[in-house]
């Protein structure tokens, strides 16, 4: 098989897009203005009526959920995490795939990277993604939550990296998360002042006041929650997207499994498969641009090793 291992300058290079979506025909050597990190995202102003509409009939996001799922096979995933593993990255797996196959087609269509505020559409200034890792493989161990911030230009090595590093920072027992020690000082107060403070949150949330390194650290706020079942041996579940906050998409995927198929010379054969189910926001987007991120983000999932390099083009969000 072909080296496709990049140098370091390939990793980094990625042509960026200066227009957007609609506008794709922009001079070149148009600057590229800086994204306001310290704000969560930008409101959106050219959406057609109907999706400006929509936020103000559907106005939970437990009103506007879609469920899909789909199945990808696993056979050049594994043939791509057996590889880098033999490169030096242990435990290298699908988590990794996933979640760079997720940053890769969103760098191609980053309407799935926004959120309802006022009930506006808004596009998020960054990636953030919510993990839910259990600190040991035991009935009651605690699970606990962790953020990471990948950029557009992300290799799956890069992601490889970065979950890593939050998870050697969190597994331990007796470590706590910047969310645990948060809902450990919220959890101490009486029952009455938590219902209060809650309900502050919600209309600080709906304003979009709430502090922004409340909001980094937040599982209820970013751009995709991900969960895999597979460790206790179960499908995947519809996992739901919670009122408070805004995350739009939860992705789960489960177990490995085989189904037998009859392939083009009528001989009876054998392929791993790995189902997974995502639960949507509507109101972000269409579900035709749903389904053309999904067929984006599975394109890679089929082709894993276009993740050793950076996106070819990083599309912005439309104005």
């Amino acid at each position: 098989m072909e080296n496709m291992t990049p140098t370091p300058e390939e990793k980094i290079e990625a042509k960026v897009d200066l227009g957007n979506t609609e506008k794709e025909d922009l001079a070149e050597n148009k600057p590229v203005k800086k994204k306001k990190r310290f704000k969560e995202g930008r409101r959106l102003k050219t959406l057609p009526p109907m999706s400006v509409f929509v936020p103000f009939i559907m106005q939970q996001r437990n009103d506007a959920c879609n469920l899909i799922s789909d199945t990808v096979e696993l056979d050049a995933i594994d043939d791509y995490i057996f590889k880098k593993r033999a490169e030096g990255y242990k435990g290298f797996g699908i988590m990794h795939v996933m979640i760079a196959a997720y940053v890769h087609a969103l760098a191609e269509k980053p309407g799935v990277n926004r959120f309802i505020r006022r009930n506006r559409v808004w596009s998020r200034n960054n990636i953030e993604i919510v993990l839910t890792i259990k600190k040991q493989m035991k009935l009651n161990a605690p699970d606990t939550i962790v953020k990471i911030f990948p950029e557009p230009t992300d290799t799956a090595e890069d992601i490889y990296k970065r979950i890593n590093s939050i998870i050697a920072e969190n597994k331990e027992e007796d470590t706590e998360s910047n969310f645990d020690k948060t809902a450990k000082v919220l959890t101490s107060i009486p029952a009455f002042l938590i219902r209060g403070a809650v309900g502050i949150l919600k209309i600080m949330e709906f304003y979009g006041i709430i502090p922004r390194f409340l909001t980094q650290l937040s599982p209820f706020h970013g751009s995709l929650c991900i969960s895999s079942v597979a460790s206790l041996g179960i499908p995947p579940v519809y996992h739901h997207i919670y009122n408070f906050g805004n995350v739009p998409v939860y992705l789960s995927y489960g177990t490995k499994r085989s189904e037998c198929y009859i392939d083009n010379d009528g001989s009876v054969k054998e392929r791993k498969m790995l189902d997974f189910k995502v639960v949507t926001d509507e109101r972000i987007c269409d579900g035709y641009y749903y389904a053309a991120f999904l067929r984006t983000m599975k394109s890679y999932l089929k082709n894993p090793d276009k993740l050793d390099f950076a996106p070819a083009k990083i599309i912005p969000d439309i104005d």
